[in-house]
């Protein structure tokens, strides 16, 4: 594809993707395709010729978006706001374009750089203490699903609950548990298995007549567990659960993470970006005093395309050097400035402001 090929082919996308938006609303939501009939229309082989790029595009007409539900239709209500925006989308371009591998701060400063400091910029905008910000102890890491955050903030859990043992010679050095609601995400359970502890370590609390975890329930576990010869590395807290959009009370649960020297990490990926309205900041109430982690998605409620996590941490300095990278040493780094541009781009194109009329709107008026 030559320069003044990609111009056209390029202009003809971006059409393509305005056209689609313009008329998404007239679209079904869910996709009318059975199983396997998006495939039935694909070739059996790759083809051994290059295709005309518009035939390719025509494909996107006739068979991807009948394949499709639509995510970005304004009758989606299905699982969680994720709305995109032609500033995102027009950074994800620039990124691909320029395709940089960012694994080290030679290969790309701006990779690592850019990162810290939009991280820095939401940091502030969600009303986050200076201790989660790159110039303060803490600071923030870009992950591509608030699932991945909880598997990094329990290996930082284990390396502290184990004294730097877990991250040398493995989980078998100790007998560790984690903690969170009956209301939890799934991705809780799914990393204590990819850690290596097992499904058995953890305890699921029961929730209290709003959906919210029960401190006193935590601590009880906690007890019985220190009794039984095993060590509380993690408790997860949850701003938004998935099934009820319940809070738990950081505060109390803090708290009790403190009597037991737990890791407390707060997962707000559903409802934390709503904290850009200072109006709704009080959904951060213990955060600051009590959180070890926290993590929150963009993508939901930020007017950025999928996916972009955004991961901090209160104090790196006892964190495994690589799983408290901010891209000075690591693979994902290339999907880290990917992610980084994405939200630089819809912070500086949209402002504080406009994200903040539609989610005050939304609350209110729900």
């Amino acid at each position: 594809m030559t320069a003044d090929e990609f111009r056209e082919y390029g202009r003809a996308v971006v059409d393509w993707l305005a056209d689609y938006w313009d008329r998404v609303e007239s679209l079904p939501v869910l996709a009318q395709v059975k199983p396997g009939q998006v495939r039935e229309q694909l070739p059996a082989r790759a083809p051994e010729h290059g295709e005309d790029f518009y035939a390719v595009l025509e494909d996107m007409d006739t068979i991807v978006v009948p394949g499709l539900t639509h995510w970005q239709h304004p009758s989606f209500f299905a699982y969680y706001p994720s709305n995109t925006s032609g500033p995102a989308v027009l950074a994800e371009l620039l990124t691909a374009g320029l395709n940089v591998q960012g694994m080290m701060w030679q290969t790309g400063p701006a990779c690592t750089e850019l990162e810290q400091h939009v991280l820095d910029w939401l940091a502030g905008l969600l009303g986050l203490s200076d201790r989660f910000l790159s110039t303060g102890s803490g600071g923030g890491v870009i992950q591509d699903t608030a699932s991945s955050a909880i598997l990094v903030a329990l290996l930082a859990a284990l390396h502290r609950a184990s004294n730097g043992r877990a991250t040398r010679d493995g989980v078998a050095s100790g007998r560790f548990t984690v903690y969170t609601s009956a209301e939890g995400h799934s991705a809780c359970e799914k990393a204590a298995r990819v850690a290596g502890l097992g499904a058995a370590a953890l305890r699921t609390i029961d929730t209290r007549a709003d959906f919210s975890m029960d401190p006193d329930a935590l601590r009880n576990a906690m007890k019985r567990d220190i009794a039984a010869g095993y060590t509380p590395a993690m408790v997860l807290a949850t701003i938004g659960t998935t099934s009820t959009g319940a809070i738990d009370p950081v505060p109390q649960i803090g708290s009790v993470c403190t009597e037991f020297g737990a890791w407390l990490h707060v997962d707000a990926a559903h409802a934390g970006v709503a904290a850009i309205c200072p109006e709704l900041r009080w959904i951060h109430h213990g955060v600051n005093d009590y959180a070890d982690s926290y993590a929150t998605n963009p993508h939901k409620w930020l007017l950025t395309t999928f996916d972009c996590d955004a991961c901090y941490v209160a104090d790196r300095s006892g964190m495994p050097t690589r799983v408290a990278s901010t891209g000075t040493d690591s693979a994902r780094a290339n999907l880290e400035f990917i992610m980084a541009v994405r939200l630089a781009m819809s912070r500086r194109s949209h402002g504080r402001r406009y994200p903040t009329r539609g989610v005050t709107s939304r609350v209110a008026d729900p």
